[in-house]
This record gives structure tokens, C-alpha cells and sequence, in this order.
């Protein structure tokens, strides 16, 4: 470690002394220059207290072992979470150039910790009087699962096992960042400049959204297709050009696979292999089944029994789609066979032809900021939660915005933070994280929670419009945040979304039924430019489509899903990944008009970090839970039923991981689903 590290007061950088407004960093005093040193020395402190607690010679109790190695590492925690925000919302060279070098520093010091003999043995040892120690049921399920994760790790390893699984955690983490960065590098750096002969079918909110983006590369005048979906995805469904679409649609597919430096084909061969080797090690069959060991499916038979009969009704309605969309492409003068650059196109004109109405038409009745309010306001309605902007804050971006929460008594509850735009420094998609987690634990910790967006940038002055399918990702990524903002447990390591992989997603997708309640529409839907309501015709045409494209849109979850888990359910890693996708797919019998959602090369939840490695199906077994939550207020008459919100605040959104999931969902409802009501809902059957 370098004398410069030692010599970092950690109490007294912006990093780690967040004396920021409202409890937040000051990120006014934080350069990137700053993060390197910080990180050496929080690296090095969380050792030390790592140590003293390993070489206690008191025995073990919950306070001087459990509890001391939860609350240890709080510096580490606060530069961590200011980093990797950093690292996925507002990156550059010298962020990224960290990235790769402490993504493996990060690797190794945990290794260290869940190998270390010493901290195990007093782990070990209470694990084995738990019995007897008169726990509570949330400190017993942390002390279960920190035993677990210490097994899981590698501690009951032999020298040679522990070493070689270290190595092995150094260079995953390394490939995972990797990984994300050639996606970001991809998508930042391909981009179509068109001119207006080139924008025949475009409705006024795609070319908007076009033109700011290739003003902010320096081409004002111009129109710009970027790979960002909020602005690929409406291109390539309104677009009257074939040949742009196809341009589009290549480089979308294509991420990640360019060959070159950004290319992911070695990356992702290589995390395989590794993947394997890591389970092995550990004592399982597969990836897959030490991944999916700590989930409520526990067996990648019992995800396969979910998936499979999914992907056989999913193909059966994309079939019948098919055949429609071919007409409508005949219609039209086309001879071609409908290809995956058309499928969206001709599914918009079949959503007109069936309900008469297209995307085009909803978008003026969902403005952004409206959007937001409506999902603060359902979380009112719901728990009582309240949330006030503060402006003038800054954050890491000035795009990114500051909410303060408060609860029904007007008591403060945390921060909500959200960062909306589309950005080159930004990586794609959507997600929610946490500068800091909500706990009572010591001191105890108020939760400060934010999401990530990538909607399409307006002018300056216009209004923000979303598609249904952004406002619904808005819905559901506060979702996630609400999860973190209501948490009330006492352990750090089972607060807010500190849950298994396969329940995580249920309360982010059970919010995003609440978009569609017509009251909630009738309140916040309001055109941009009149002010007045949705129409009562266009909101039942809406309601009444809301399942239309059903097969398109499952056979692009499904076949993802089930390639995640092709490649980890193996013993071994395949020879060549992209060839084994292939041929994947061609067993399932892929439709050959449509793609997956994530292939590959670009599939960052998979392979960019093990968040949702061998898990994937998760949004799915969700989704049956989600389903069967919501019919649990539609079988009352009420959205809002209050009885019913008290019980989804105390056993979904504030519970955690406090309680093993099957249990948390039980006592909301009294039993467990069946696929059936996810079925239905998607339009399956």
C-alpha cells in the first residue's frame, strides 16, 4: 500500500465525510484524481478492521463478530457507492481507467475476507451455537446467510483452492468491467446522420428526439439514429426506409461483436470458463447451480419448468403474428420475408389496424415530469410517502435531480435521486442502486436511493415525451427505489433490495401495474401542449392493447432467458460461446424474425459483473409473483385498498431480505402462485 494511501484522512475527504446538503456528498469537491487514493486507503482500513475482528481472542458473540464485521468498511462503502454511480451514469477515459484497475483490487480484498481462516472459524462458531443464543429471526437469517456466503466463498477451502479462487475472482471482475466498457464503447461511437429526406413515417417526437441528439454531436441541422433504445426503438418502428432500419438494426445486434478492441468474443469465452472452474471449486455441478443455490427457484430444473412452457406459447403467438405482419408487408408492395428490422415496423401498423391507434398517438399524454408525479403520487396513495424536490444540489451530473422523501408524519425518511437523460458518458439501460442503504444497526443509516434512465433528451424548452413501454420502465425502476426508501430492518446486509435474485424484481414489476389504473391515467395523462385528459376512447383502445405484441415480446425475454441458462446450467464452459447461441437457438427453434432481447456479445446483465448470471429467468419468476400481487387488489375493487397496501408496505417493500421470500410472500397473500395469472397477464393464454 503507498505511504500516500496511509497517509489519507478518512475522515476528512468529500468521499467519505459526506457533509454535502441533506446528508449527501459534496460533489462539488470531488475530482477523479480523488478516487484512487481514497479507494488505496479505505481498502486498507476495512483490512485493519477485518483484523482486529479475526484475531479477537474474546468468543464469538453477535456484537463482536456478526455485528463488528457488518458495520466494518464504512469508508470503503461510501467511496464504493460515489464510484460505481460514477462509473455507470457520467464515466470517461480516467474513470474507466480506474475501473479496470479496482474492479480486481475490489475482488481480491473480499477474497481475502471470505477466505480468511480466523473471521470464518468465529463465524463458524456462532453458526454452530444458534441454537442456543436466543436470536431474533432477522439476526438468525444473517447470521444463516453470512455462514452460507463464507462456505459459498470458498472458506472451507484448502491454501491451493482458496489461492486459485481468488485468481480466479481478480479476473472475472476485470473481464466484467471489461465487458461494459467495449458496450459503452460501441454504442457511444456509432451513430447514423440522416437528413430530412431520409425521415419518411418518423411522427415529430422521434425526429425531436433525433435532431437534439445530433446537435449534441456537433451536427446541428441534422437528424442522428444512436443505439440508445429510446431513440433505435421508435426509429425502427416508424421508419418507412428498410434499408436505414436494417442499417439500425445491425448495429444494434452487432455490439460487442466488431471485432477489434472493443470486441466481447474472448471476454465472454473467457468468463465461462472461469464461471466453471468457480463452481467446480466450490463444490457444485455448474454456475448455474451455485448461483441459483441462494434463490427461491434453487435448481435450474425448477427454472426450466417455468421457462420452457412460456417459450412454447410465446412462439405459437409470435407464429400467428407473423402471418399477419407478412400481409401487411404484401400489402404495402413488399416482396421481401419479413426480417427482424421489419417486425416492429409492421406490429406498429397491426396495433393501428386492431385497436386504431399507434404509439405516436399515447406519447403527447405522457410527459415526463408527469410520468414522475404519477409515480410519486401512487407511492403516496399507497404508503403514505411523500417527496419535494430540492433544486440547486449538485449532484454528478446536472441532469441528475434531488428528492427529498418524508413520511406520512412529515419525518424525514431519505433521498431519492434521478437521472433521467440519455448521455455518451452514460452506459445503457435502466437501474436503480444506492449511495447509502437504509438500517438501524449501530448508529443506524437513512436510505439515499437513486434510478438511472436513458430517455431521449428534448430541445431546449420542449417538454419530454415517453412511449408507454418508458413510462412503465420508469414506474418500475422507482419500483426498485421504493424498495430502498421503505426499508425498515435492522441489518445492513438485508436491507432494501438485499434479497434473493428471483424476488428482487417483484416489487419494481408489481409498481408498474399501477401506471395503467385509469385513475391514475384520468389524473397525470395530460396532453403536453392542452392540459386536458387522455380521451376516454384512446385510454380503453390503450387498456384494451395492452397485451398486443405478446409473442414478440416474450419470445425476446424468453429466448435470452433460456440462453443465459444454456451456457451456465454446463459442467463445462462451450468452445465458442457465439456458436453454442446459435445453436441454442436453433434448437429452441428461434423465430427467424425476431431476436433476443440481449445476444451475447452486448448482454451486460449477464456477463458485465455476475448480477444476473445464470439469472435472467428472475424477471420472469417475478413476474408470476408480481401477477398474482396485483390480482390481490383487483380482487378487492380497489387499487389502493389500504389494508392491502399495509400489508405489501410490511412484508414486500420494508421487509428485505429479513425473512426467507416464500415466507415474506405467503404472509401478503396467503399463498403462493401459480404461473397461470403471468400467463394471462402477458396475453399467453
Amino acid at each position: 500500500m503507498s505511504s500516500e494511501a496511509a497517509a489519507i484522512d478518512l475522515e476528512n475527504t468529500a468521499l467519505t465525510l459526506w457533509n454535502g446538503p441533506l446528508g449527501l456528498p459534496d460533489f462539488s469537491r470531488i475530482g477523479d484524481g480523488d478516487f484512487g487514493p481514497v479507494f488505496d486507503a479505505a481498502l486498507k482500513a476495512h483490512a485493519a478492521e477485518i483484523d482486529v475482528i479475526a484475531n479477537s481472542e474474546d468468543r464469538p458473540t453477535v456484537d463482536n463478530t456478526l455485528k463488528a464485521l457488518e458495520l466494518a468498511g464504512d469508508a470503503l462503502d461510501r467511496v464504493s457507492s460515489i464510484f460505481w454511480c460514477r462509473a455507470g451514469a457520467h464515466t470517461n477515459d480516467d474513470i474507466q481507467a480506474l475501473e479496470r484497475d479496482i474492479s480486481p483490487k475490489m475482488a481480491r480484498h473480499f477474497s481475502a475476507i471470505s477466505m480468511n481462516e480466523k473471521l470464518f472459524a468465529r463465524i463458524d462458531d456462532l453458526y454452530e451455537r444458534r441454537a442456543s443464543l436466543n436470536l431474533d429471526p432477522e439476526t438468525l437469517r444473517v447470521l444463516e446467510r453470512s455462514w452460507k456466503g463464507f462456505v459459498r466463498a470458498g472458506a472451507k477451502l484448502y491454501a491451493d483452492g482458496k489461492k486459485r479462487l481468488a485468481t480466479i475472482n481478480e479476473e472475472l471482475a476485470s473481464l466484467g468491467a471489461k465487458f461494459g466498457q467495449n458496450v459503452l464503447a460501441d454504442e457511444r461511437d456509432w451513430v447514423l446522420f440522416l437528413d430530412e429526406g431520409d425521415l419518411a413515417g418518423l411522427p415529430e417526437f422521434v425526429k425531436s428526439a433525433m435532431a437534439q441528439a445530433a446537435e449534441s454531436r456537433g451536427q446541428k441541422g441534422r437528424y442522428a439514429v444512436t443505439l440508445s433504445r429510446s431513440i433505435y426503438e421508435p426509429f425502427t418502428t416508424f421508419s418507412q426506409r428498410r434499408d436505414l432500419r436494417e442499417k439500425a438494426f445491425r448495429a444494434f445486434t452487432m455490439r460487442g461483436q466488431n471485432g477489434g478492441a472493443t470486441d466481447n468474443g474472448a471476454v465472454v469465452k473467457k468468463t465461462l470458463e472461469l464461471r466453471a472452474e468457480k463452481a467446480k471449486l466450490v463444490g457444485y455441478e455448474s454456475f448455474a447451480a451455485l448461483k441459483l443455490d441462494d434463490t427461491m427457484a434453487k435448481t435450474p430444473a425448477a427454472v426450466m419448468s417455468l421457462l420452457e412452457p412460456v417459450w412454447d406459447k410465446a412462439r405459437e403467438k409470435a407464429a400467428a403474428d407473423e402471418i399477419d405482419l407478412q400481409r401487411l408487408a404484401a400489402a404495402e408492395g413488399s416482396n421481401e420475408k419479413l426480417a427482424a428490422w421489419d417486425w416492429r415496423h409492421y406490429q406498429e401498423k397491426l396495433r393501428a389496424e386492431k385497436y386504431a391507434f399507434d404509439e405516436a398517438e399515447l406519447k403527447p399524454y405522457l410527459q415526463l415530469e408527469r410520468v414522475i408525479e404519477a409515480c410519486f403520487d401512487v407511492a403516496t396513495r399507497l404508503f403514505g410517502v411523500t417527496f419535494v424536490e430540492r433544486q440547486g444540489i449538485p449532484a454528478w451530473h446536472p441532469d441528475a435531480r434531488v428528492f427529498e422523501v418524508r413520511n406520512a408524519n412529515g419525518s424525514f425518511r431519505g433521498l431519492f435521486l434521478a437521472d433521467y437523460f440519455a448521455r455518451p458518458s452514460k452506459r445503457s439501460g435502466a437501474w436503480m442502486s444506492a449511495l447509502q442503504s437504509g438500517y438501524k444497526l449501530g448508529n443506524g443509516s437513512t436510505p439515499i436511493i437513486y434510478n438511472i434512465m436513458n430517455f431521449a433528451k428534448p430541445a431546449e424548452g420542449e417538454p419530454a415525451l415517453l412511449s408507454l413501454d418508458e413510462a412503465k420502465t420508469l414506474f418500475h425502476e422507482f419500483g426498485h427505489a421504493l424498495h430502498g426508501m421503505l426499508t425498515d430492518v435492522t441489518w445492513p446486509s438485508v436491507a432494501g433490495t438485499s434479497v434473493s435474485r428471483d424476488f428482487v424484481e417483484l416489487p419494481s414489476q408489481l409498481y408498474e401495474h399501477w401506471l395503467t389504473v385509469p385513475e391514475v391515467l384520468e389524473k397525470h395523462a395530460l396532453h403536453y401542449k392542452t392540459g386536458k385528459p387522455m380521451p376516454k376512447a384512446l385510454l380503453d383502445k390503450m387498456l384494451a392493447a395492452r397485451t398486443f405484441g405478446a409473442g414478440f415480446n416474450t419470445v425476446e425475454f424468453t429466448s435470452s432467458a433460456l440462453v443465459d441458462m444454456a451456457y451456465h446450467a454446463r459442467a463445462d464452459a462451450p468452445e465458442n460461446p457465439l456458436a453454442f447461441e446459435a445453436e441454442t437457438l436453433e434448437k429452441l427453434h428461434m423465430p427467424d424474425a425476431i431476436v433476443m432481447r440481449h445476444r451475447t456479445p452486448h448482454f451486460q446483465h449477464v456477463f458485465s459483473g455476475e448480477g444476473y448470471s445464470a439469472g435472467y429467468y428472475s424477471y420472469m419468476w417475478s413476474e408470476v409473483l408480481d401477477a398474482d400481487a396485483f390480482a390481490a387488489f383487483e380482487e378487492t375493487g380497489n387499487a389502493f385498498d389500504p389494508a392491502m397496501a399495509e400489508r405489501l408496505r410490511k412484508y414486500i417493500y420494508s421487509a428485505g431480505g429479513s425473512a426467507d421470500p416464500e415466507e415474506l410472500y405467503t404472509a401478503f397473500r396467503g399463498k403462493m402462485p401459480t404461473p397461470d395469472a403471468m400467463m394471462e397477464k402477458r396475453g399467453l393464454i
